[in-house]
């Protein structure tokens, strides 16, 4: 373990110095502590690197908005203890660093195992929306309903102690580095580009995972040229913790073969352990299936030539409001209003958006302050629930709208604040 300056991240080594060093990588909200289970085993033959998440187990809280903010912290960190070449596994948000470095620093990695990963976690609205909820009342809402989202109910009833442990790790997180690490997964999109990852990869899910499940796995396998699918029966999410000899197996195999993918072309699968009996687990279907075998997945081509002010001003316009609310726009959009949508994407969103004179929360301030004097309090909804996104609480919204009464008058700041009450009231209440 070792104290770390901003660039790098906080880490630990298990295992013989000079064995070939392979990365343990968690999911958000958890810590290295997450493959305690793995470790004995896979320290026989490997030097075991883990590491936390910024704000994560007790690592200092510099946050950092994107997967490749945080990959570039890891090779940083690696660069500076002279590990060049590495295996690498990770699960969930670890999983994303994973497929970065797969792409972008294809020369440093051997291998590769991506766990409860996903080419695109969910939507950027959930996240921003999950990041509102963080910042208005903390974590607890968040940790408390951790095992649900982690782990089968009958495990989680069964296993208190990790149940109450799962909670623990969460609580105890930086609320301003989960909320970067949310920016950094709604952010990351990489279903285009998932042909050019060249490693072998394992792709292992649980069978229940209700979070990033065998879909998303199988979107990976379809787009991964020498990718295998491992299903791990009976374990949702968090599959290292729930089922940690059946993880262990699957890895020691994979890793195991000079860096090869680790499937057996005689019995066309890799058979999963449980915890509890160390056996082989009978399944219906194989745990492994050939690349071949699986239909590849309908991408979108890559978009040609650079980006105009549209471009800019639909991304941007995006992450503000939120796709939900932009999509209903743009549905709404006919002959008739086309070229207005197009006007109001590239001029408002595109240039003045996208200047640099001011942060995207003064923006909103001047757009709340603006929206109240116009009296347009449809637009004041969406812009409440953008200014929660651009990082102000409610709090300084409501200092924002005293303002207005003061300058724009009472009545229509009383408007104001009951449009406002109400969005607040819908984006920073916890989902149950």
């Amino acid at each position: 373990m070792s104290e770390t300056p901003p660039n790098t991240l906080q880490y630990r080594f298990d295992g013989p110095e000079d064995a070939p060093v392979l990365i343990l990588a968690p999911s958000l909200g958890t810590t290295w502590h997450m493959w305690d289970r793995q470790v004995p085993e896979l320290a026989k033959q490997w030097r075991i690197f883990r590491f936390d998440l910024p704000g994560h187990g007790g690592a200092p809280a510099h946050p950092a908005p994107s997967v490749g903010d945080i990959t570039a912290r890891l090779l940083a960190t690696l660069d500076a203890l002279g590990v060049q070449h590495f295996g690498y596994a990770g699960c969930a948000l670890g999983g994303g660093i994973g497929i970065e470095l797969a792409l972008r620093h294809p020369e440093r990695l051997a291998s590769l195992a991506l766990i409860a990963a996903s080419p695109r976690f969910g939507t950027a609205d959930e996240f921003r929306q999950r990041g509102v909820v963080v910042r208005t009342n903390g974590l607890d809402p968040i940790a408390r309903t951790s095992p649900e989202r982690w782990f089968t109910g009958g495990f989680a009833a069964a296993q208190p102690a990790i149940t109450e442990w799962a909670v623990q790790m969460v609580r105890t997180t930086d609320p301003g580095c989960y909320i970067a690490a949310c920016e950094a997964l709604a952010t990351f999109d990489v279903r285009t580009e998932l042909g050019r990852i060249g490693v072998p990869t394992l792709v292992l899910v649980g069978s229940e995972d209700q979070v990033t499940g065998p879909a998303e796995a199988r979107t990976l396998v379809a787009g991964i040229p020498d990718a295998r699918l491992a299903v791990v029966p009976g374990a949702s999410h968090l599959v290292p913790v729930e089922q940690p000899a059946a993880v262990t197996d699957l890895l020691v195999r994979h890793f195991s073969t000079a860096w090869q993918p680790a499937f057996d072309s005689t019995t066309g699968q890799l058979t999963a352990i449980t915890a509890s009996s160390a056996k082989p687990v009978p399944t219906a279907a194989p745990l492994v299936t050939p690349v071949a075998e699986i239909a590849p997945v309908a991408l979108p081509p890559e978009p040609v030539g650079s980006p105009d002010t549209y471009d800019t001003g639909i991304k941007i316009r995006r992450e503000v409001l939120g796709d939900a609310c932009v999509d209903r726009t743009l549905a709404a959009t006919d002959d008739f209003s086309a070229d207005f949508e197009q006007f109001t994407t590239r001029y408002a969103w595109g240039e003045v958006w996208a200047r640099p004179g001011l942060d995207r929360r003064t923006r909103s301030c001047v757009t709340l302050t603006a929206l109240v004097a116009g009296g347009h309090l449809d637009d004041l909804a969406s812009h409440t629930r953008a200014a929660l996104r651009n990082g102000l609480t409610p709090s300084e919204i409501r200092e924002v709208l005293l303002q207005t009464a003061v300058y724009c008058g009472v009545p229509a700041a009383t408007s104001a604040f009951k449009v406002a009450q109400q969005i607040i009231r819908e984006e920073t209440t916890p989902q149950e």
